[in-house]
């Protein structure tokens, strides 16, 4: 049954990791591996009941992440329909490259902090758009926003999913993730950002070619409110999860309502009936949904392994053979460059306890920081990168040739600045 299970799995994974090359959605190959797994573990197990048992608990524990994150994309498009991002844009103004790429490298870093990588990335893009005329300009500084995006989120237990994860699985604390990575995550973006700054000395920006601009649909009243209490309700889910000790999928969606009520009532007296005002079902309508399904495909699929107990004989055979805690997890990192770190955080979480591993340890702190920022090493490592890359017709090659080796030279160097300063504070 074992080797059956690994076997399912290991395709499944494959599907996953050559999406591009296949040509089949990653979400189909992880509802299909879910499925499968559970079949095959249920038909050869002979005790059909257990494995019900098993995977009612499991679909507990997906379901907490599924609905925060639910809740937060919902939020996050409601700011973006009713303008809110603006507030941040329309503040950046200069001439020079050097300069914008650190604006836009800083805000873009701490942003994704009490967002998303994913939607700061896309953010970010839309703006350099308004900014920068020339599309070679552009590429240099979307790869940046991929780096700075991916270091941010590493930080904050909402700013990836997979911190997200570890949060929501008790792995790490959102407090001692924010003291314990902030450093290194910084240092991720500040060495690339540091050479990319010598490439670009002297140069100016080229603005594009000004257009018309379509009439605003949103005041700045709605405008503002929305993005600052959008953004509050984001960064309060941790201090609402300390207060109520309920799980912070609750704390999202209660925010969601606070946020809905408000814009109700803002825009009570603004509805026009044109079809031209920001429609809150409308933003539940755009979240991606696909992202959310094959979150449900692969979490399924992992708990599998880790009822199966492969999990943990795996964590065993690491530490046999390669022995180090850190080279294992930096190992981790850099394979997050090539397949999807969500996976590769779920199996982790199934190969460690926490009876063995308390929360916060060294372990789980490194494994957010690599999972997180491994994956700009490459553009298809992580859900920024193939964002940017759809947004700006960033070339593979290309990025391989200017950007993986800075993204490669952040993520060492904030993994040895993540050691030493582990080894000096415990």
């Amino acid at each position: 049954m074992v080797g059956a299970i690994a076997i399912v799995f290991v395709v499944a994974y494959a599907a996953i990791a050559l999406e591009h090359s296949l040509k089949i959605n990653k979400t189909a190959s992880a509802l299909i591996g879910a499925g499968l797994l559970w079949s095959v573990y249920a038909v050869m197990s002979g005790d059909a009941a257990l494995v019900a048992r098993q995977l009612n608990e499991s679909v507990s524990s997906t379901a907490q992440v599924v609905f925060f994150l639910i809740g937060a994309m919902t939020i996050v498009e409601v700011i973006d329909a009713h303008n809110g991002f603006e507030v941040i844009t329309s503040m950046i103004k200069t001439k020079k490259q050097v300069t914008l790429i650190w604006l836009i490298g800083l805000v873009t870093f701490f942003l994704s902090a009490a967002l998303d990588n994913l939607t700061t990335t896309i953010v970010m893009i839309s703006l350099i758009k308004k900014l920068l005329g020339k599309s070679d300009d552009r590429l240099f500084f979307a790869a940046m926003i991929v780096i700075a995006a991916n270091a941010g989120g590493a930080w904050s237990a909402i700013g990836d999913v997979t911190t997200t994860m570890l949060w929501i699985d008790g792995q790490i604390t959102p407090l001692s993730i924010m003291k314990g990575l902030f450093l290194p995550s910084l240092v991720n973006l500040i060495v690339p950002l540091l050479v990319v700054s010598y490439l670009l000395r002297g140069r100016d920006i080229v603005l594009p070619t000004r257009q018309d601009n379509a009439p605003t649909r949103t005041k700045q009243l709605e405008r503002n409110v929305t993005f600052y209490l959008g953004l509050a309700i984001l960064i309060g889910v941790p201090a609402f999860k300390s207060m109520t000790g309920l799980p912070p999928f609750m704390g999202i969606l209660f925010g969601l309502g606070v946020l809905w009520v408000v814009g109700e009532i803002i825009n009570r007296d603004n509805d026009s009936g044109d079809g031209m005002r920001p429609s809150w079902v409308d933003a539940l309508m755009r979240i991606d949904m696909s992202s959310i399904v094959f979150f449900i495909g692969i979490l399924l699929a992992v708990a599998t392994l880790e009822h199966t107990h492969i999990l943990a004989m795996l964590a065993k055979w690491l530490d046999f053979n390669v022995g180090r805690q850190d080279v294992i997890v930096i190992v981790l990192g850099l394979a997050s460059a090539v397949v999807d770190n969500v996976p590769l955080v779920a199996a982790s979480i199934g190969m460690y306890s926490l009876a063995d591993y308390p929360p916060d340890s060294f372990l789980w702190e490194f494994i957010a920081y690599c999972a997180g920022t491994g994956g700009s090493i490459l553009i298809i490592g992580s859900a920024a990168g193939v964002a940017a890359m759809g947004l700006e017709r960033i070339q593979f090659l290309w990025y391989v040739r200017r950007i993986s080796g800075l993204a490669l030279l952040g993520y060492f160097a904030g993994c040895a600045v993540y050691i030493v300063q582990y080894n000096l504070t415990h």
